[in-house]
């Protein structure tokens, strides 16, 4: 089943911020994301009901709500911010 990505205005802000070569790597992996929520590779954070996904030296925060089938974006951020 699909998921619904919806990327929050912080994590938009984020987006937008990155390095153009980044930037379309980090857009096609979120995207992915609507079809396996749960890639390999993803991290259950400890102390809230978030997910991270590493793309190299970047990390992407996200929610999974099951219920609903929705995605939530973040934070998208370089790995020594987040």
């Amino acid at each position: 089943m699909s998921y619904n990505v919806v990327i929050l205005r912080r994590a938009q802000k984020d987006l937008a911020l990155l390095p153009v070569n980044v930037y379309e790597s980090v857009k096609i992996k979120i995207y992915t994301l609507s079809d396996n929520p749960r890639p390999i590779g993803c991290t259950k954070l400890k102390g809230r009901e978030a997910w991270r996904i590493r793309m190299g030296k970047y990390r992407i925060i996200y929610e999974i709500d099951d219920e609903r089938k929705m995605v939530k974006i973040f934070q998208i951020h370089h790995h020594r911010d987040v």
